[in-house]
């Protein structure tokens, strides 16, 4: 979901919302759809200008790319506008928000019919997914050689963490089902040994990185797919995904058209061109995700290096939605003490 370029400099930034792209082509009746997603995906870095220009190309329309904070803050957004809101489509969201997304009424069926390549099936007829991943404490081989294999083995650590808020970040949330998925009951223990290994919680993951790149904490919450920027980019392979024997939470990010949209027909051509290669392709090295649909040509070389989890965990989307309350509850509790 992340592109760990320029994080260290971006953490000290203000989220604010960004748009990629202008508006001169409201001037010439041109089209325009605004798509919200979250900041890293608009940025010159990310996905974004790659997308932007191969849609453009084929839909005689401006694509609008509005960053949104980080990928939790893109719901609360959206509520807040409600039917007033611009956007066309949402890209970001994930399947631990998906169902409360649902709820809002705010969107619509996209109709498409979608052969994707994800560890699971879908068959969900209002989101499609663009991109997944394993969610992972990320760390540097120079300076924790030993990483905990699992959460009780870091709790006995004197290791720092970095993580992410989960009322306003798709990872933060992750964590808190990853900790729900893998110690059910006793997940309010598993948080309460943590809270003293928490460096501090960020708004978004940015933030979070760009600390842990700093050396300021020894593990940040981050994805198994994250070394591969290090690797493919930097040709540095210090950075690697801690394998933890409960099994890593997996992240399947989605996109949906906003049932209010006045360009409904553009909406649903670019959820089809998620789809294509034009998209799917730029996702591993600029998202550094495993993209939903395999390119021609397959993934980038240093993508076998990763570490690939044994077990997956995942919640349904109704699942999450219903232990979300509980698990925030218990993450919140323990880290007030």
């Amino acid at each position: 979901m992340r592109n760990p370029t320029l994080a260290a400099g971006l953490f000290a930034a203000s989220m604010t919302a960004t748009a990629f792209g202008t508006s001169a082509a409201q001037a010439d009746d041109t089209p325009v759809l605004t798509v919200y997603t979250y900041d890293s995906f608009v940025s010159s870095w990310g996905p974004g200008p790659g997308i932007t220009e191969a849609f453009e190309a084929i839909c005689d329309c401006e694509l609008n790319l509005v960053g949104a904070g980080d990928g939790a803050a893109l719901l609360a957004r959206l509520q807040l506008e409600g039917t007033r809101t611009e956007a066309d489509v949402v890209l970001g969201l994930d399947t631990n928000l998906t169902a409360r997304a649902l709820e809002t009424g705010l969107f619509a069926p996209h109709g498409i019919e979608a052969d994707l390549d994800l560890p699971i099936a879908w068959d969900d007829p209002n989101f499609l997914p663009f991109d997944w991943g394993w969610f992972a404490f990320v760390h540097d081989r120079t300076r924790t050689p030993a990483p905990p294999a699992n959460f009780r083995e870091l709790i006995d650590s004197d290791l720092s963490v970095v993580i992410q808020d989960p009322r306003s970040s798709t990872p933060g949330l992750g964590l808190l089902m990853w900790v729900k998925a893998a110690y059910g009951d006793e997940a309010a223990e598993i948080w309460e040994g943590l809270a003293p290994r928490i460096l501090t919680v960020t708004a978004g993951w940015s933030e979070a990185y760009g600390l842990f790149l700093d050396g300021e904490a020894d593990l940040v919450l981050s994805y198994t797919t994250s070394p591969a920027y290090h690797l493919i980019a930097e040709d540095d392979d210090s950075k690697a995904a801690a394998p933890f024997e409960e099994g890593h939470y997996m992240q399947i990010e989605v996109a949906g058209i906003v049932a209010e949209t006045d360009q409904p027909e553009l909406a649903r051509q670019f959820m089809a061109f998620m789809l294509t290669e034009d998209f799917q392709s730029v996702i591993p090295t600029t998202n550094w995700m495993y993209p939903a649909v395999t390119p021609q040509d397959g993934l980038p070389e240093g993508f076998e290096t990763l570490h690939r989890p044994e077990t997956s965990l995942l919640f349904s989307a109704d699942e999450a939605a219903a232990l979300r309350d509980t698990a925030l509850d218990e993450w919140r509790d323990a880290l007030a003490r």
